[in-house]
């Protein structure tokens, strides 16, 4: 039945269930390049999983769309299940790029940062799964903020090793790009843990 005072637990229900898919993802795509067999069907289950946090997305906007009363500002609603949505979008472009560049081995440094992908996606479920209390959230935000610069120092260093000089052009040009989309679904988590800690200020 439609309403303009749904209860606050629809919000946080749909909240946690996009929080979880983006742990699924995370650690989907660091199982994917951390075994490195399969890739086709490990491509089209993180594929599968990214489509069922669509859907979960779409619910939030609908839901947010009909609704008078919100459990915070609207406009933080909205960021939030977006930059959710990013995070597992990111994952899911990168497990498609291994399957579509034809890579034949993972290397050390990609498995960190998938790593590093999987650690943010387990403290971004946990941080969203207490957004009920508020008082609770800052210890997650405050160690993605640390994976995030973590995978920062590591993708720099690992973009300058590829420019050393023992690598042919083709494989500079794919690992870049891997290694730059891996930062960037980090950075996506930063962005889910910035919102977070404004939703805190705001509400406490």
């Amino acid at each position: 039945m439609f309403s303009l005072f749904p209860r606050e637990d629809d919000f946080y229900a749909l909240f946690c269930r996009q929080a979880g898919l983006v742990r699924q993802g995370c650690d989907q795509l660091h199982d994917m390049m951390m075994h490195f067999d399969d890739l086709e069907n490990r491509s089209k289950r993180l594929k599968d999983i990214e489509h069922q946090a669509d859907v979960v997305t779409h619910d939030l906007f609908e839901r947010l769309n009909r609704s008078f009363i919100t459990p915070f500002d609207r406009e933080d609603i909205h960021d939030l299940a977006s930059q959710l949505d990013d995070v597992l979008d990111g994952a899911e472009a990168i497990g498609s790029r291994m399957l579509l560049f034809k890579i034949r081995r993972t290397t050390p440094e990609a498995v960190g940062l998938t790593s590093i992908l999987a650690q943010s996606g387990a403290q971004i479920e946990q941080a969203v799964g207490h957004l009920k209390d508020l008082k609770k959230l800052q210890p997650f935000t405050v160690e993605i903020n640390r994976l995030e610069n973590e995978a920062d120092s590591l993708s720099r260093k690992v973009v300058a090793e590829l420019f050393s000089g023992g690598h042919e052009v083709l494989e500079i040009m794919i690992w870049k790009e891997i290694y730059g989309r891996l930062e960037n679904a980090a950075d996506k988590c930063e962005d889910v843990a910035n919102t977070i800690e404004g939703i805190v200020l705001k509400n406490l």
